[in-house]
């Protein structure tokens, strides 16, 4: 009878959805989520993506929509819809960019699961879009809609590549400047003292090291 209950219950669940808030701080819409440890899984529609756990804050439960909210459930529909026709994987996009303007592509893989788990549809409680999170008016100065996730990596690759000369290719200012903004590590000659961005920065950190440590 317990076991009948719980299925009931993840399939209640599953039915409403949910948002994971990952640690950058943007919100993803799934049907479900399963926890393994150190990974976790996010499922939606027919697909999934795995996480590390530490890159996953915690999950809200998705409140019913009055009816005049249709259209936001709609525009999450077609962001899901979007995110499985991609012509490219987010890996793909990720290590076309990196070689287009000269990176590694363990660093723009790390940033880019760092920023939005891989996820093209992420939007950041402060408004960053997509896949590398750029903000409305970095991708306009940019010349890049950051609805298209081709645009959006092509874009926030080039942005990482002129902090990295910014700074001397220093790579902690650089990611910095990337996740809180140049002005604020020009405010402080360095690093800010932002628990944030710090956390970032040791994230994708981590990430490179792992990176370089399977390397054949």
């Amino acid at each position: 009878m317990r076991l009948l209950a719980l299925f009931f219950l993840m399939a209640g669940t599953a039915l409403a959805g949910e948002y994971a808030v990952l640690a950058s701080g943007a919100r993803l819409h799934v049907d479900r989520h399963e926890a393994d440890g150190a990974r976790v899984r996010l499922y939606y529609g027919t697909g999934f993506v795995e996480l590390e756990s530490a890159m996953v804050r915690g999950f809200e439960t998705e409140e019913y929509q009055a009816p005049e909210a249709a259209p936001a459930a709609v525009l999450t529909a077609e962001a899901s819809t979007m995110a499985m026709a991609l012509p490219h994987t987010p890996l793909e996009l990720a290590d076309a960019a990196a070689d287009r303007y000269g990176l590694p592509r363990a660093l723009v893989r790390s940033v880019m699961a760092a920023e939005s788990g891989f996820q093209p549809a992420a939007i950041s409680p402060k408004g960053a879009i997509g896949l590398m999170q750029l903000m409305p008016g970095t991708a306009q100065e940019l010349g890049a809609d950051p609805h298209d996730p081709v645009q959006n990596v092509d874009a926030g690759t080039r942005y990482l590549r002129d902090l990295l000369e910014k700074y001397n290719y220093g790579l902690r200012h650089a990611l910095a400047a990337y996740n809180a903004g140049p002005q604020a590590v020009d405010k402080y000659n360095g690093i800010p003292p932002y628990r944030e961005t710090i956390d970032y920065i040791s994230r994708i950190e981590k990430k490179l090291k792992a990176a370089e440590a399977i390397k054949p």
